[in-house]
């Protein structure tokens, strides 16, 4: 039987490097199109203040930029370092959109990332425009294909397992790529990067405007980031529920789970508020729930059903079963390929392959499982219902929480052109909520994968390299080390970008070329 402890300690590595990896993926996706905006101002107006606060947020964005790519230099080894078995049996699909992405989108980006640095005077306007426009387009290419990889885990379509060669192989990489659950992560991944970056501009600008310095930069930012910043939060929240939407369909036991509906009830099923899961008794106490929302959510009907947990249990208990019957053809074709009989009951049960697989984490043979331990097998497949839970409330309220900021910051600087002091405090405040709310998402996404590493097909127990757990400690050790460092440079190096603003200047409090501020709020000229 497999290393239990190996694989768990391998899970938290693993979480460790991409969860801090994914801390400089949005805040880039965003910064790049801000970019874009603030440059095509320049272009179309040919200001000089314009050029002045692109090439202000471009020196955080190269900061962020670089710092990201190291980091997700590490996130690639790891695949061959500590789930080798994992690389080996869906190396053939998921490695496809990972090369495509570096050779196509990384490339592109890395490639054009020095002329939109020190391009400014060798390039037309329109022309250094359409590098940061291509820089951009690259940060998303790139954010493609690595959802289209992690979508495929979540929902392995246009792929099969072949008895042959024991490993998963493509049959149609076109339903790879157009896979609904990739392209709903896209886009909703995609939104939120555009929220954080945002966020991130609308508090540094607060903090310029509350010390009195660079108004010009700021007053000017701040109307880029309420604008666009509304428009993206506001999109975070739909493309948020189309990705409840294709949970229905391809992930029944994730939308369960992060409900806490134990039962099926009846269409169409109501939304939990709040509530506090009991994964032991398989009941929610105090949960206040509001009637037909889930059902209108998930199905887009008032008659569809969501399934509840335990029916979806009793479900897999059943695809273990049946799961057995591949199992065992699967070892007579690898004694005898051309045993008709076996590829017959293979091809009728090679879909539940997967979860007789299950039962490698309590026997050596599934086929010697008894009926209570394959009992105990389906009930693995309820993710940890308590994470997936509070991770998505907490999620969701802070999107609804960014729509209130953003339609404050544009009232404010659009409208009455006047913004209170308490509203800087809390732009301010507000800059790393959009980075709790990513990390919160992806929590949700492979925390409610749980058991599987490819949903369906391969446990994560059995996705982990031969490796002890010393070994995984001692790396897990030393990537924390230079993560932490890495952390502390990158802290370090915006501060200063940040506190000496636009041409490298530190300007003493309340001292600004546009003059000091002073009062209860600030006007607006943008």
């Amino acid at each position: 039987m497999p290393d239990l402890l190996v694989a768990d300690l391998s899970r938290w590595q693993f979480a460790l490097t991409a969860m801090y990896h994914f801390l400089f993926v949005p805040l880039t996706l965003g910064l790049s199109m801000i970019l874009v905006i603030m440059e095509g101002a320049y272009v179309m107006t040919g200001k000089e203040v314009w050029k002045r606060i692109t090439k202000f947020w471009g020196t955080l964005f190269g900061i962020n930029f670089v710092l990201g790519v190291a980091t997700g230099i590490t996130m690639e080894f790891q695949f061959g370092m500590n789930w080798s078995y994992y690389s080996h049996y869906v190396g053939d699909i998921f490695g496809a959109p990972l090369a495509i992405e570096g050779l196509m989108a990384f490339f592109l980006e890395a490639t054009l990332v020095g002329l939109m640095f020190f391009g400014w005077d060798k390039l037309s306007r329109p022309v250094h425009w359409l590098v940061t426009f291509l820089v951009a387009l690259g940060s998303n290419l790139s954010a493609l294909w690595i959802l289209v990889a992690n979508g495929w885990m979540q929902n392995p379509v246009g792929s099969e397992f072949n008895p042959e060669t024991m490993r998963m192989e493509i049959t149609n990489f076109m339903e790879v790529i157009f896979n609904p659950v990739a392209q709903a992560k896209f886009v909703h991944t995609v939104s939120a990067g555009y929220v954080t970056a945002s966020v991130f501009v609308l508090g540094v600008s607060a903090w310029y405007v509350l010390k009195g310095r660079h108004l010009g930069l700021a007053k000017r930012s701040m109307a880029v980031a309420a604008s666009f910043g509304l428009l993206s939060a506001f999109s975070v929240v739909v493309l948020g529920d189309e990705s409840g939407y294709a949970l229905t369909d391809n992930q029944k036991m994730k939308l369960a789970a992060l409900e806490a509906m134990w039962h099926t009830e009846e269409a169409p099923a109501p939304l939990t508020l709040i509530g506090i899961p009991d994964q032991r008794t398989h009941k929610t106490h105090f949960e206040v729930k509001f009637p037909w929302i889930l059902g209108l959510i998930s199905t887009r009907s008032l008659d569809g059903e969501v399934e509840g947990i335990l029916p979806l249990v009793a479900i897999a208990e059943s695809r273990i079963e049946n799961g057995l019957h591949a199992y065992e053809a699967v070892q007579r074709l690898n004694d005898n390929p051309e045993d008709i009989a076996a590829r017959e009951t293979f091809e009728q049960t090679k879909q539940d392959l997967g979860y007789a697989l299950l039962l490698l984490r309590y026997v050596d043979d599934p086929l010697t499982a008894d009926k209570e331990t394959i009992t105990k097998a389906s009930f693995d497949t309820v993710p940890n219902v308590m994470m997936a839970f509070f991770s998505f409330r907490i999620m969701a309220g802070l999107g609804f929480l960014f729509i209130g900021i953003f339609s404050l910051a544009f009232f404010f600087v659009s409208m009455k052109r006047k913004v209170p002091r308490w509203f800087l405090r809390v732009a301010i405040l507000a800059i790393p909520l959009p980075w709790i709310a990513a990390e919160l998402g992806w929590v949700l996404a492979e925390v409610g994968r749980q058991p599987w590493v490819i949903d369906g097909v391969l446990p994560t127990f059995l996705g982990v390299s031969s490796l002890s757990a010393s070994q995984v400690i001692m790396t897990m050790v030393g990537f924390t080390l230079l993560y932490g460092t890495l952390a502390v440079i990158e802290i370090s190096l915006m501060l200063r970008a940040i506190k000496a603003g636009p041409g490298g200047r530190i300007l003493p409090e309340g001292v600004t070329s546009e003059g000091p501020t002073g009062g209860r709020s600030v006007q607006f000229d943008v």
